[in-house]
């Protein structure tokens, strides 16, 4: 049994090959039985006839997955979903999430723009972890919710981040369970959002550079990081905004990881955002 964000999430899994991985996967999410919840989700995996899984999903859709990996991606997906369908009053963004002197940094990027791969580098810089993928935001506190499955990447890191030996390799992706983590976090707990990160994979850089970005600009790469809009008033457009407009916003150009994580502490001590709370 798994709780996140007031939802109590039940995997039913006879397969033990399946289901060490799923536990493995959402290992941060167990342990919370007494938590308040406010919807219970059932999913069942089941071995197909010839080959692969079958997936029983809320709401008694029956979905195939060809492999293992195809079958977390879907149970992933699915949860996703879910959490925001009974979360329409939080903003969820497409975005990583990591604790920095007890506020919240978000790195933002589009698919393959380097989002979860400076994520693991800059949790061996003091950053805690929270999320490489989704960030809900509470709009009105603007605490930024923690959503901590193993993290997942789509290539190997090299030294001096290599991945741990217990890394679960599940052919396209990789996938490092959080008691992997170099700095363990308060994983479920909220943090005020302090700085945003818009990320994007340079290769052709000289090094790495990290530059202010606009408000403006900074809500339109947002927004299209934005998962559930039309839950909110005019579209998502003013949560977006105001979640843009609440912090600082920086441009990165990555590159080299070591220089990058130090080109981010630079602008998160030079812009004294490291406390949110601080005046």
């Amino acid at each position: 049994m798994l709780n996140v964000l007031a939802h109590e999430i039940r995997i039913d899994c006879p397969d033990p090959a399946a289901r060490a991985v799923l536990s493995a996967i959402f290992a941060a999410f167990g342990g919370t039985e007494a938590a308040p919840t406010t919807r219970v989700l059932d999913y069942a995996v089941a071995l197909a006839a010839e080959q692969g899984y079958l997936l029983h999903v809320p709401g008694g859709r029956t979905e195939a997955a060809a492999d293992l990996g195809e079958l977390v991606y879907m149970v992933e997906q699915s949860v996703v979903v879910e959490l925001q369908k009974g979360n329409p009053s939080l903003l969820f963004l497409h975005a990583a999430a990591l604790e920095w002197q007890g506020g919240a940094c978000l790195l933002v990027a589009n698919s393959g723009g380097g989002k979860s791969t400076t994520t693991w580098a800059l949790l061996h810089h003091g950053f805690g972890y929270l999320s490489d993928e989704l960030a809900p935001i509470d709009l009105g506190s603007m605490q930024v919710l923690g959503y901590p499955h193993a993290l997942c990447l789509k290539r190997a890191v090299l030294a001096p981040y290599a991945l741990p030996a217990a890394t679960i390799s599940l052919g396209r992706t990789m996938h490092v369970p959080t008691t992997q983590l170099p700095l363990a976090s308060a994983w479920n707990a909220g943090r005020p959002l302090a700085a945003i990160f818009h990320v994007a994979y340079t290769p052709s850089a000289a090094q790495p550079c990290v530059s202010a970005m606009s408000a403006a600009e900074a809500t339109a790469h947002l927004y299209v990081n934005a998962l559930n809009t039309l839950s909110h008033p005019a579209h998502g457009l003013d949560a977006v905004a105001r979640v843009a407009e609440h912090v600082p916003n920086f441009r990165v150009a990555t590159g080299d990881l070591p220089m990058t994580c130090a080109r981010i502490i630079e602008a998160l001590e030079t812009e004294s955002v490291a406390d949110p709370a601080s005046p």
